[in-house]
């Protein structure tokens, strides 16, 4: 029997189940309950964000050309081999969220976890929450603590974001519902780390709320609420990045000036109350990925703009907030970066540049042998102290995709 509770919203846009309400129901043998969004919102799509950086043309360093350039020779420090269809997301700790392709068509996705130590691969959401034939599992994310995953029905496409503790490879706690949208809004996109969750909430482009604006919430292990923390006049322009405690979002900014897209960094602890540094882009530039790794921000634009001076370029920027002391990797930017202590790791087609600045010296990692053309991606962003990849690796004999194969290299 389910006990029914509205709760108040803080927003009234509607297609996103913003009402909220307790409920308890049998799914798999765990409890599932609804958690609720608090009124109110730190950063308001109207607040001041500031002048945009243009920069000069010329005014970074560009490594690929200035640099020394040699292979990365370092052997990796674990391998594994995993089923085909195994494709990691990114992760902080030593469980690395994945999906994997189910043994028979129910349940078609499996929410997984490997282990870096070990190469396990244990199984932690097998059975789908929404208790319908027509949903599957969309997306996976986890730190080492929490686990969470979206659930999408592919009939109406509503999805719903789930998240609960996590130990040793198993869910430990109950299933918490964070979240609930119909098809006028997109699957959330969200970053977990430690025991908190940041997720984005935007609207379709093909949907009737398009015109709607976005949010930005988190929530951390206790809270009877969820948090909204930033308003975005449109979509975000990337995923939230989670590097070292700093959640960096890339909201639409200067209401009513044309289109800006901010790249701004929160303070994680205190649920994005904190406004820590930011770089407002050029007009109409858009990021393709967007980070933070020490004092500097790491700045992919996958596209060249006719406008916008330096940052209108495509390519991978690491850039204080002022400026200053650009460093440029002038390539088409594929996937999330990451890097740590003046070491900046950057995905190159079917290879990977590893800068080291204080050495003046590109290192490349090339993919494993027989990988797919488009090579390894990450499955770790912003600052980390090891590289993991994967990639789909076809097999010698029939030159058909067999396996994935996941590579460790500490940093």
């Amino acid at each position: 029997m389910s006990d029914l509770r509205r709760f108040k919203a803080p927003h009234t846009h509607g297609g996103i189940t913003r009402r909220g309400f307790f409920r308890a129901t049998a799914a798999g043998g765990i409890v599932s309950a609804v958690i609720g969004v608090s009124a109110g919102c730190h950063h308001s799509s109207d607040e001041g964000s500031g002048k945009s950086l243009v920069l000069d043309k010329n005014s970074a360093t560009k490594v690929l050309d200035a640099y020394s350039s040699e292979d990365y020779t370092a052997e990796p420090s674990q391998s594994y081999t995993l089923s085909l269809g195994s494709v990691l997301r990114p992760a902080e700790g030593d469980w690395i969220p994945l999906t994997t392709a189910g043994a028979t068509a129910a349940p078609l996705v499996v929410a997984s976890v490997l282990s870096a130590a070990s190469g396990e691969v244990l199984p932690v959401v097998s059975q789908t929450q929404m208790n319908n034939t027509t949903a599957v599992i969309y997306d996976v994310r986890c730190s080492d603590s929490l686990y969470a995953w979206i659930e999408l029905d592919t009939s109406t496409r509503d999805w719903t974001l789930y998240v609960s503790e996590f130990a040793d490879g198993k869910l430990t706690g109950s299933v918490q519902t964070l979240y609930q949208g119909t098809s006028d809004y997109d699957p959330a996109l969200f970053s977990v780390s430690g025991t908190s969750i940041v997720w984005i909430v935007e609207p379709s482009l093909q949907g009737k709320k398009r015109s709607d604006a976005s949010y930005c919430y988190v929530w951390n292990v206790g809270d009877a609420q969820a948090t909204t923390g930033v308003e975005s006049n449109g979509r975000f322009a990337t995923a939230p990045s989670i590097s070292s405690g700093v959640v960096v979002l890339t909201p639409r900014v200067n209401a009513g000036s044309g289109v800006y897209y901010g790249v701004v960094a929160y303070q994680l602890s205190d649920n994005l109350k904190t406004k820590l540094d930011q770089i407002i882009l050029p007009q109409s530039v858009q990021p393709y990925f967007a980070t933070q790794i020490g004092e500097k921000f790491l700045i992919s634009i996958e596209k060249s703009y006719d406008s916008g001076g330096l940052l209108g370029q495509m390519g991978t920027y690491i850039l204080p907030s002022s400026g200053e002391g650009v460093l440029c990797i002038d390539r088409e930017p594929l996937a999330g970066s990451l890097g740590k202590d003046g070491l900046y790791i950057v995905k190159n087609r079917a290879s990977y540049v590893l800068v080291d600045v204080e050495k003046q010296v590109c290192r490349w990692l090339y993919a494993t042998d027989r990988s797919l053309d488009f090579g390894e991606f990450p499955a770790r962003e912003g600052t980390s102290s090891s590289l993991v990849t994967f990639s789909t690796v076809k097999a010698p004999d029939s030159g058909y995709p067999a396996s994935v194969c996941v590579r460790c290299f500490p940093l």
